[in-house]
């Protein structure tokens, strides 16, 4: 034993130096660091964690990869982003961003506000999770987790339309995951008032519900009586009995109450003509803009395997627009006053209704599957929609008439500028109308079945490859009635094919460069509000019957980089594009057999965008885009060469937020839009050739505009903050958009202050 332990004395010093050495190995090690987020809880399973003003992916589960990897060009707007910058109403949200403008509704339709994205029409091209929202309705953003703009033609993905882009609306949806309550309200100026609650509970570890309130009224800043108000719920209950099955029902319900003010005027002669300063309050006390919007959603999904699952989503829903709006021109008159003409400002009656009545059903499979070596993610889509829309107008008596023109006894308008100069008294009741609903004009109607399939895949570690095509089988019916209630009947059928190619190259780990062509294609008759006035997207009609025109149809060519940098935190995108549109419908009055489409357009430009943290104070939303426009061919051969219609060349919006302490943030934005021009879309601007230079010059010019917006805010605890919004800082007189006669120009708001609390339980 002695001898057995003096030969075992040694290991065991050689074991406890080995120890030792261990213990000292093991204090040494360096820990993998920890990154704790100190962020409210987010209910946006699509949210970059703890980067309030940046997506990690679309809400539309068909893009199956991160939007840094995604190769198209699509900036989305966060809600923490969409609610420091004060803005609710979407016409609002979409016009502060590069790229995009705005037009008048058509015919002074106050509901119809279009949205022009790269210089193309797409007010018929707003979607709410991933289905068109059919309608000119009024839309809000209180339950709107995210919204997506995705620039250049989309049809792959949207079906008909969609020629510049569109816009997709993710909604607020119920989690099992956890608890949470919001409730947010706001005070300001011009009797501005916004309550808001946000409310998710987990009722059992399978089943939720989430329920979204809201009530807001304000005027319209300077410009009272005109106001607006609005009234919104949405409840949505999520139900996931097991792993492979889950089930979303949801319910948005919103009652939108506006006295619209159609703003100021153009004023002046070419070159010098522009909106008229201090234009007065003109709106009518009875004018009215109202929509109601009734819809139901059900969401299933259903996965079969790691590979393979399903997912379906249906909608019915309803929505009554109606609207009378006054409008106001530059006039001359003399009133049969013998010291001869005075200027003045003579009012119109713009007004409308529409009744729109849908059904969506959507199914998507998606199919992972590795052939020949290489793993493809499939996505085979099948969709019908029902889409009807009827028309009309009201009969709107007016009396009061105070114009006079020379040796003409009778009355015969509305001055609301007297001959000194002065506004008349009571200017908001000189017309003293009287609206009664009359019959329907133009009933719409199409329906559409459409097959897609589409294919992710990875050719080795650096580059990928997307492709997809769509076929949209479709059935249109108009009737229409005219006054004397003289009817007819046009109908067609026809199938739209469009395609979708991206390929993307990964530089490394955080930067890529990609390259994407993608169609569209619009039908004759594609938009539901205009009838047989073909040249705003009516329905060509020749020798009374749809004439054989052939679809319009828009290319997009686009080379971009995609920069994810700071550990996934900022993303930087830049792209160069070019959009042609084809076959373009000009106009109502064509005369023979092959003369339907006869225009062409182009637009060309480059885009830059940034959004999340710069630093980890600042946070950024930004986008800069620079295009160029010109008409190819037209009917009108002056036309060629010229730039299109309600386009800016330069626009530029730059959000940003700096943390200045762990309370206390101070933020602010900035946009910039260049100057356009208003007229007929998808061909030249109105404009006017002066005989006495022989120059020609844009006759409807709304001019470009700087508008600078503040904010800040201050967190009293981890469930209390307030923060103070600051609208137009400068007060400065901006305007938006302008009737192709120049009858009307959409005037920006003036200067808001607006405070808001939020309290989280």
């Amino acid at each position: 034993m002695s001898i057995a332990a003096a030969m075992l004395l040694p290991l065991g010093a050689v074991a406890e130096e080995a120890k030792a050495t261990k213990d000292q190995a093991e204090s040494k090690k360096v820990l993998n660091t920890v990154k704790v987020q100190a962020t409210a809880l987010e209910a946006n399973p699509n949210a970059q964690p703890g980067v309030p003003y940046k997506a990690q992916l679309s809400g539309d589960e068909r893009h199956t990869r991160p939007i840094a990897e995604t190769p198209q060009n699509i900036t989305v707007l966060t809600k923490a982003e969409i609610e420091e910058s004060g803005y609710t109403d979407l016409r609002a949200i979409l016009d502060a961003q590069p790229g995009i403008t705005l037009g008048t509704g058509e015919n002074g339709n106050a509901f119809g506000d279009r949205y022009i994205i790269r210089g193309q029409e797409v007010r018929s091209d707003i979607f709410v999770d991933g289905l068109r929202d059919p309608g000119m309705t009024t839309r809000e953003s209180f339950a709107v987790e995210q919204l997506e703009i995705t620039k250049g033609p989309n049809s792959s993905f949207a079906g008909r339309g969609s020629s510049g882009g569109a816009v997709n609306a993710i909604t607020k949806q119920a989690t099992a995951d956890y608890d949470y309550t919001s409730l947010t309200a706001g005070v300001g100026t011009d009797g501005y008032h916004r309550v808001t609650l946000d409310s998710n509970q987990a009722l059992t570890d399978e089943l939720a519900i989430r329920a979204n309130l809201l009530t807001a009224k304000e005027d319209v800043p300077d410009r009272d009586p005109a106001y607006r108000e609005r009234k919104g719920v949405a409840v949505s209950g999520f139900y996931n009995p097991t792993e492979e099955f889950e089930m979303t029902l949801d319910y948005y319900g919103l009652d939108a109450k506006d006295n619209p003010d159609l703003g100021s005027y153009l004023v002046g002669n070419v070159p010098n003509r522009k909106p008229a300063d201090d234009a007065p309050v003109y709106a009518q006390k009875q004018d009215f803009l109202e929509s109601d919007v009734d819809t139901l959603t059900a969401r299933l999904k259903y996965r079969f395997n790691s590979d393979l699952r399903i997912t379906n989503i249906t909608r019915k829903g309803t929505s009554d627009n109606g609207y009378v709006a006054t409008g106001a021109r530059a006039a001359t008159t003399n009133a049969k006053d013998p010291n001869g003409a005075y200027s003045t400002v003579t009012l119109s009656t713009h007004q409308g209704w529409q009744e729109v009545d849908y059904f969506a059903n959507q199914t998507n499979l998606f199919i992972d599957k590795e052939i020949g070596g290489l793993k493809h993610e499939f996505i085979i889509g099948a969709e019908y929609t029902d889409h009807a829309v009827l028309n009309g107008n009201y009969t709107v008596t007016n009396s009061g008439q105070n114009c006079f023109t020379s040796n003409v006894a009778a009355a015969n308008g509305w001055c609301v500028i007297d001959k000194s100069g002065k506004e008349i008294a009571n200017i908001n009741k000189v017309m003293n109308r009287n609206i009664t609903k009359s019959t329907w004009d133009t009933d719409w109607a199409v329906k559409a079945k459409s097959l897609s399939i589409m294919d992710t895949v990875d050719l080795n570690d650096q580059w990928s490859v997307f492709a997809g095509i769509r076929a949209d089988r479709f059935d249109f019916d108009l009737g229409t009635q005219s006054a004397a209630l003289v009817k007819a009947k046009y109908d067609y059928s026809d199938t739209l094919t469009n395609s979708h190619l991206g390929v993307v190259y990964d530089i490394n780990d955080v930067g890529n460069v990609y390259f994407t062509w993608s169609t569209a294609a619009d039908i004759n008759g594609g938009e539901s509000d205009v009838g047989t006035s073909s040249g705003y997207g009516g329905t060509v009609i020749y020798n009374g019957s749809v004439a054989g025109a052939k679809p319009e149809r828009s290319d997009n060519y686009e080379l971009g980089t995609k920069w994810n940098l700071f550990d996934e935190t900022l993303l930087l995108t830049g792209a160069i594009f070019q959009v042609t549109k084809s076959d373009v419908m000009e106009g109502a009055n064509y005369d023979s057999v092959g003369t339907f489409n006869t225009g062409e357009i182009r637009v060309r430009g480059i885009e830059f965008g940034a959004s999340g943290q710069v630093t980890d104070k600042l946070t950024t939303q930004a986008g800069i885009t620079y295009m160029d426009a010109e008409v190819l061919e037209s009917a009108t051969a002056a036309n060629v060469g010229k730039t299109i219609s309600n386009f800016a060349d330069l626009s530029v919006n730059v959000q940003l937020k700096y943390q200045f302490t762990e309370k206390f943030s101070l933020g602010g934005a900035w946009k910039y839009e260049g100057k356009k021009f208003a007229g007929q879309p998808d061909t030249a601007a109105v404009y006017t050739t002066l005989a006495a230079t022989g120059n020609y010059y844009y006759a409807q010019p709304i001019p470009a505009y700087s508008v600078f917006d503040l904010f800040a805010t201050y967190d009293f605890s981890k469930n209390l903050d307030l923060r103070l919004n600051i609208g137009n800082a400068t007060d400065k007189d901006y305007y938006l958009a302008a009737y192709r006669s120049g009858s009307f120009v959409y005037k920006g708001d003036a200067r808001t202050t607006r405070v808001t609390v939020n309290y989280n339980f």
